[in-house]
């Protein structure tokens, strides 16, 4: 997966935080996730007379279908105990037939879900101990993703399809972080996501396909890169040097085979035997001002990289620089490889007398990684998000984007070798042709029905499916629907 995320991931929510009563992002699809979460915390600029004590920011308060259960979720708030509980279900189908010849594809549809828990302790309010929060987040999950019936295995048509195995119980993520200075600095450490705190947007779960919904895929493109619902040891330290801005940067320490239910089905091997070699190292800088007389046109920009010393196999080249695919040796390896990303998203049209968040944002990003270990090369996306389309339904939402994946060269021409030698079993990534480019457009509707519950009508278009001009356009139809419970 990634996952996903969604990564991937992912329940709906309503962005309550933010400057002079407008929302942070933009009011986006529910969701309860620790993605969400993250992206809010890091989007969210300093008071505007901060402290220089010990400060814990507050947690976010989605709107819920049973905001105060019996008085109980009042009352643990009231003593620093957030506890959240979502549902969300994802279901696809493609309604034109697979490309004909290839035994293994078929027209169908799949569904897939997940139960997102999540536990925030405010520390300095339950036990006096200034600045400090506790994060721990639980997922069940279940199903697959229809992208693979016809034979696309870079854009999952949904983010969530058993990332991590078809689970009862996952531990994603439990940490622990220290607040200073007010908020300006933060200090977090324990169990925990590289992709949910860097390269991270509560917006990208406005869409369901997986090469956005949760993170750009290709800042994830290897298994060595933690995302939801995968966590491994980590420390991460966030400083803001003024409201606006913020810097961040980490230590994330990639264990083997962290996504295979086999290995670590239930999230909860701590041993650190499973630790490979290699760091991977991300280092971020954001932007997040604010436009307009009414502080309504909020916007984020962050400019990051990644550098990981993980060996990592060459994508073309064995271990004597030749070509891998003649000799048929083993790759090159290469421990010392990165990645980089710019995104932004701006509001550029807020609706006067419609509820904090209505209006026009524009979504974009570009993220490129080295493309000597690289599937993907590079990877843009574009899109919009509007809500209030109708003006009789102010909280629903009109989505669109568009994603451009670029394969790495080196990928392309180790699999015309194999081709014309007439190894085609050997391809790599699942191929069943040569892979080059990829596009992927999904638009939706969301509807909000009731508090705390969401429906989403939506459609895909898949341009070379797995990058690969063999396989014809697939058309998807689906859906997303949330529940926060709690």
């Amino acid at each position: 997966m990634n996952s996903g995320c969604a990564k991937r991931l992912t329940s709906l929510v309503v962005v309550m935080g933010g400057l002079s009563g407008t929302s942070v992002h933009g009011q986006t699809i529910p969701q309860g996730d620790a993605n969400y979460d993250a992206g809010v915390r890091v989007g969210k600029p300093l008071p505007a007379q901060p402290t220089n004590k010990p400060l814990v920011p507050p947690f976010q308060t989605p709107q819920a279908f049973l905001p105060d259960f019996f008085g109980i979720q009042a009352w643990l708030r009231g003593h620093g105990i957030y506890f959240l509980m979502a549902t969300t279900n994802e279901f696809s189908g493609a309604i034109n037939k697979p490309t004909p010849g290839i035994i293994k594809y078929r027209r169908g549809a799949s569904n897939s879900g997940q139960v997102s828990t999540i536990l925030h302790i405010n520390w300095d309010k339950l036990a006096g101990i200034p600045g400090f929060a506790t994060h721990t987040v639980f997922t069940s999950r279940y199903g697959t993703t229809a992208n693979r019936m016809f034979g696309d295995w870079l854009g999952h048509s949904t983010e969530i399809y058993g990332g991590g195995g078809n689970v009862v119980v996952h531990l994603v993520m439990a940490y622990g972080e220290e607040n200073l200075l007010g908020g300006r600095l933060i200090i977090s450490g324990g169990r925990m996501s590289e992709m949910s705190d860097f390269s991270s947007s509560p917006l990208f779960c406005n869409f369901i396909n997986n090469s956005l919904c949760g993170r750009p895929r290709a800042i994830s493109d290897n298994d060595y890169v933690s995302r939801y619902p995968s966590g491994i040891w980590a420390t991460r330290i966030r400083y803001r040097p003024s409201r606006y801005t913020y810097i961040q940067a980490g230590v994330y320490f990639p264990e083997k085979s962290m996504f295979s239910p086999a290995y670590n089905r239930s999230g909860f091997k701590f041993s650190g035997g499973s630790a490979v070699m290699g760091k991977s190292i991300p280092v971020e800088l954001g932007w997040e001002p604010v436009f307009g007389n009414k502080h309504k046109l909020s916007g984020h920009y962050k400019i990051g990289a990644r550098l990981m010393t993980v060996p990592l196999s060459d994508n073309y080249y064995d271990i004597n620089m030749s070509p891998l695919a003649v000799t048929r040796k083993s790759a090159m390896k290469h421990n010392r490889t990165w990645s980089a990303w710019f995104e932004a998203d701006q509001k550029i049209w807020a609706l006067s007398n419609y509820p904090s968040g209505a209006g026009t944002t524009v979504i974009g990003g570009f993220v490129i990684n080295d493309k000597r270990v690289a599937l993907r090369y590079w990877q843009t996306y574009l899109g919009f998000i509007n809500r209030g389309f109708i003006r009789s339904r102010p909280k629903d939402a009109l989505n669109f984007i568009g994603m451009y994946e670029s394969i790495a060269p080196g990928v392309t021409a180790t699999e015309a070798a194999y081709i014309d030698a007439g190894a085609i079993s050997r391809l790599p990534n699942r191929a069943t042709g040569r892979q080059t480019n990829a596009a992927v457009f999904e638009v939706n509707y969301q509807i909000q029905v009731a508090r705390g519950v969401a429906f989403a009508p939506d459609y895909e278009i898949f341009f070379n499916p797995n990058a690969q001009k063999n396989l014809r356009t697939a058309h998807v139809l689906g859906f997303k629907s949330t529940v926060q419970i709690f």
